[in-house]
């Protein structure tokens, strides 16, 4: 099959990535027209990675941790950025064109508001926001403002993620009938269905823990169970295994399949709690059909290592499977999507003579510095990737307030469940306040 009918955006001229996986070809490198100066708010853990990618060719003039080890690490890599251990401060720099955010996820929104309200371009880590509430907002506002954005979902950017989008909508397996996408996150990752600690202990001299808190309420520090990654399973913090990883998984079938708001979502896993996400969980949604599926279609969410039912796939019995990926299942045949595997078609012998086309990687982060020193485009902006994190957490809105979702997307309300309201916008700690958000 030919690739000319893939849509725009997975023929950006990003910088072509050395790493080739399967059929690709290497796309030509779009050169910047001047250095663009970044700042960094969060330069420990993801936070190091995406600093280290965003300053090939421009350059790092700021960074900010509120841990000041982690701060001091950064400080050596870039001696002239001027280093700050809060994100207020630091945006106070006049001579900073865009900023990286990559913190746990309830201070993605505030400080990624705080610097769209000043003109900066910005590069949030997925997920973009800890509430739907707040994806919606930054989605509007950087599109009022006309800034060049990007989320983290650098999966986005491979020859894998692409080939399994354009097979989906050129036909490959027909009508699309249902998608299955699973993860083994928390898992050994992080642990989930936790009671908070009684405890608590002395803040290291090098932490702050104020700043850390943010927006969040506030809450005794305990030693390896918040800072610095554990964060996540902790509802005032994180979002969860479905917030971490179902913005990188649900990115193909949310783009493959165009999809728009889901109409109902529900979900099935021990009974909630106040403080931490599940130890697993089962989300459901069902979506609007598009032209690449049939009159609806349910996207269901499995985490914590449960998958679909292996009969499903139609694969071989020794096929290797995967630990996180994606199914689509249709009038045909059905599309494996893994990460990191490559997308193939089941069954077998159904499809032995389909050609795939070629693809290149592209790199993600210079994507949006190229953009930003050009004034050009990037493949996952707010307003691509904000509603697909609305989509994601709205997975966790249902299984937090035990209720089948039918969501109202205009108004942002589930209808006739005001109990979910508290999960859709959160209540900001005093003295924290965005305008915008809360």
């Amino acid at each position: 099959m030919s690739a000319q009918n893939l849509s725009r955006r997975h023929f950006l001229q990003g910088v072509a990535s050395t790493a080739v996986l399967g059929p690709m070809v290497v796309q030509a490198q779009s050169k910047p027209a001047a250095k663009v100066n970044i700042a960094c708010i969060g330069v420990g853990g993801k936070g190091w990675s995406d600093m280290l990618e965003v300053s090939v060719g421009h350059n790092i003039v700021a960074i900010c941790d509120i841990d000041e080890g982690r701060l001091a690490k950064a400080a050596d890599k870039f001696p002239k950025a001027k280093k700050y251990t809060s994100w207020q401060k630091l945006l106070e720099q006049k001579d900073i064109n865009a900023v990286t955010i990559s913190t746990p996820d309830h201070t993605h929104a505030p400080a990624t508001m705080s610097a769209m309200e000043l003109g900066k371009h910005v590069y949030t880590q997925k997920p973009l926001t800890h509430d739907v509430f707040e994806s919606r907002q930054l989605t509007e506002f950087a599109k009022e403002k006309n800034l060049i954005t990007q989320m983290g979902i650098q999966h986005h950017a491979t020859a894998r993620l692409k080939l399994g989008v354009h097979a989906i909508q050129n036909g490959a397996i027909g009508k699309v009938k249902e998608a299955h996408v699973w993860t083994d996150r928390p898992g050994t990752f992080w642990k989930q269905g936790l009671e908070r600690p009684t405890k608590k202990d002395p803040v290291p001299a090098q932490v702050h823990w104020n700043d850390w808190l943010g927006t969040a309420p506030e809450r005794p520090f305990v030693t390896g169970m918040y800072h610095p990654f554990h964060w996540r399973g902790w509802w005032d913090f994180g979002t969860g295994a479905l917030g971490d990883m179902g913005c990188h998984l649900m990115d193909p079938v949310i783009d493959a399949l165009e999809l728009g708001p889901p109409k109902t979502i529900s979900a099935e896993g021990p009974p909630p709690t106040s403080e931490s996400g599940p130890e697993w969980c089962i989300v459901h949604y069902t979506f609007p059909g598009t032209k690449q599926t049939e009159k609806t279609v349910d996207v269901h969410w499995y985490e914590a290592g449960l998958q679909p039912d292996r009969k499903l796939f139609q694969a071989p019995e020794d096929w290797a499977g995967s630990k996180n990926g994606v199914l689509y299942i249709g009038e045909k045949g059905n599309l494996f999507l893994g990460f990191p595997e490559m997308p193939e078609l089941f069954p077998k012998e159904k499809f032995e003579d389909y050609k795939w086309p070629e693809f290149s990687d592209h790199n993600h982060y210079q994507e949006w510095t190229n953009a930003v020193a050009t004034d050009g485009k990037t493949s996952c902006p707010f307003e691509y990737s904000g509603p697909l994190t609305e989509t994601v957490l709205l997975g966790n809105v249902a299984y937090r307030s035990g209720k089948t979702i039918q969501w109202d997307s205009e108004n942002m309300k589930a209808t006739g469940e005001p109990s979910a309201d508290q999960f859709i916008k959160r209540t900001y700690r005093d003295g924290w306040n965005v305008s915008g958000l809360g």
